[in-house]
């Protein structure tokens, strides 16, 4: 704010303010009745820019991969009762993923919500929080705005969706939207909270200790590390002498995977390299920076190491041995962690053989072939081969859960490469709207979308918004007729795991946008190696590659996985005796 500024400003107004501060300009969702007022307000702000998508849940998951790229927050904003209903499953996904999504949900007005009326888009029982109580168990602050209090409850609650890498709620009733409220918080950005010093010192002094004895130390980095975006301090620490990098993979590529301190994805037994386990499992002090100790995460709970053994790093809080510093925040835990082992001078260590790329994956056929040989049908392996060669530096890739994400977990990413996933919330359909916030994110990257054709035909709406938006991401659908990740793990004939057929590459031209567009349909190899040579070589439009795969093919972490859910989900042999 400026001397020049007014006095006072509308309570829309002023969160479109505060949301502009934090680097979250774009506004996702769709208007409504109830939140109309809201919209107008908050659209009086300079630099606020409305992204119309074609249903609640998409705009929730626009807004994830969008908080997920940019350095802030994502925001959706929706109607009252069945526009919130429909985002709710989107929010639960960023609270389990740890990404700062405000919910905005425009509400009746206070006279309505006291009088009890029996308006639409309620259950028409007179009560208006059933919604802020169900928002209450995926969110980590709720509050229905009031003019009194607004601008310190908007205030409160942002800042509780930066300090803690989770999702809020914001209600607010249709008069409050154009309340007049003072401006005078404005003048101040909100920022994260720091760490205790206190703490922070003890926790300095407890890893230096344990470090006094380490002939080595292996990091294992977490999505929580991504989500605050901390990727510098663990390129600095990279250059440590005696640290291993490993990364989960909700995090793959934290640091580019051609450093020589990088080990690759760590999936427990799963792990691509031997040796890449070995350093992790075995390593003389083992780091835990932002993990997420989940089944997905840890190739289903077949980490070698003892998580109470090593020292962990978490968002808010660390602890060494037996000892937790609480008021820790996660950046400044790291920074210790850097400065400490940069001044340890451990020994220098030799570089961990990796499997160069996916063409190097046991069992899978080399690059070329005699020149006379027959266009074999397109598989995984193949796949997967031709992808790793595509793959360009500073390239977006997202992921989606099942088939996609686990191929692309075996991948090595070229330098200045993102992956985004959703491996703990795994809601499928999530990632293209994603892609749509990825795009508006990080222009200047170009996006590379892997999704199957279950997935795909839940939110494909928002293929339109993409199109029409004028972004150019490369999405290559595979289709394997059905959700090929049920079938790895139960019945892979039932007739539920099939879906309707479609006629994918007719798409843009359904949404009115055939000439932003380039489709191809690859059912061989040399088809598929056809297809990615003329994606490298389109920039100036969207280009769609539907990849026709066996139903029954599956690349190798997610028969793997596969196996492991089957048995997870297996029924008890015995029953348990009562009492």
């Amino acid at each position: 704010m400026t001397d020049l500024a007014p006095a006072r400003i509308s309570v829309g107004a002023y969160l479109a303010t505060r949301l502009t501060q934090l680097g979250a300009p774009h506004l996702f969702g769709l208007p409504g009745d109830f939140n109309l007022s809201l919209l107008d307000e908050m659209l009086t702000v300079d630099g606020i820019e409305w992204v119309g998508t074609s249903n609640e849940l998409n705009a929730a998951y626009a807004a994830d991969g969008y908080a997920r790229i940019r350095r802030g927050i994502g925001a959706v904003v929706t109607t009252f009762g069945v526009g919130e209903l429909s985002a709710i499953n989107g929010v639960a996904g960023s609270f389990a993923e740890d990404v700062p999504v405000v919910q905005i949900t425009g509400m009746p007005s206070t006279s309505a919500q006291a009088a009890g009326a029996l308006l639409h888009h309620t259950l028409a029982d007179g009560s208006f929080d059933h919604f802020v109580r169900a928002y209450e168990q995926v969110t980590a602050a709720s509050v229905v705005l009031k003019p009194a209090t607004a601008p310190a409850e908007i205030d409160r609650i942002l800042l509780t969706a930066l300090n803690e890498s989770k999702p809020v709620y914001i209600g607010v009733p249709a008069d409050v939207a154009v309340a007049s409220v003072p401006a005078a918080n404005l003048r101040e950005p909100l920022e994260r909270f720091g760490s205790a010093a206190r703490q922070l010192d003890r926790f300095a002094e407890a890893f230096r200790e344990a470090v006094y004895s380490a002939a080595s130390v292996g990091v294992l980095v977490g999505p929580r590390v991504h989500r605050r975006h901390l990727e510098p301090i663990i390129r600095s620490l990279a250059d440590a002498p005696g640290v291993y990098i490993a990364s989960q993979s909700g995090s793959k590529a934290v640091l580019d995977e051609s450093h020589p301190a990088s080990v690759g994805t760590y999936l427990g037994a799963h792990t691509q390299s031997d040796a890449a386990r070995r350093a992790i499992d075995e390593a003389p002090l083992l780091v835990l920076a932002g993990t997420i100790m989940s089944d997905l995460l840890t190739g289903f709970f077949t980490h070698g190491f003892d998580p109470d053994r090593a020292v962990e790093l978490a968002l808010t809080w660390a602890r060494v041995g037996e000892t937790t510093f609480f008021g820790v925040q996660l950046e400044d835990s790291l920074r210790i962690v850097d400065e400490v082992l940069q001044d340890a001078r451990l020994d220098a260590l030799e570089p961990i053989s990796l499997p160069a790329a996916a063409s190097a994956m046991p069992g899978d056929r080399a690059m070329t072939r005699p020149a006379d040989a027959l266009d074999p049908p397109l598989s995984h392996a193949a796949f997967w081969r031709h992808l790793q060669g595509f793959l360009a530096p500073h390239t977006t890739v997202i992921a989606e859960a099942g088939t996609s994400f686990f191929g692309a977990i075996d991948l090595r990413l070229p330098d200045d490469c993102d992956l985004l996933g959703q491996p703990v919330w795994s809601s499928i359909g999530f990632t293209l709207p994603a892609t749509l916030g990825v795009c508006i994110a990080a222009p200047e990257k170009r996006a590379v979308l892997l999704i199957g054709d279950g997935s795909a035909q839940l939110t494909v709406q928002e293929l339109a918004t993409i199109l029409h938006r004028g972004h150019t991401p490369v999405i290559v659908l595979l289709n394997n007729s059905g959700y090929t990740i049920e079938r790895a793990i139960q019945s892979p004939d039932a007739v539920y795991q099939d879906v309707t057929p479609w006629n994918w590459t007719a798409l843009p031209a359904a949404f009115g946008a055939a000439d932003r567009a380039v489709t191809v349909t690859a059912r061989t190899e040399e088809e598929i190696e056809a297809a990615l040579a003329l994606a490298a070589a389109t920039t100036d439009k969207l280009v769609l590659i539907e990849a026709v795969l066996p139903k029954l093919d599956s690349p190798r972490l997610l028969r793997l996985l596969g196996e492991g859910l089957s048995e997870a989900n297996a029924p008890l042999t015995t029953v348990p005796a009562a009492g």
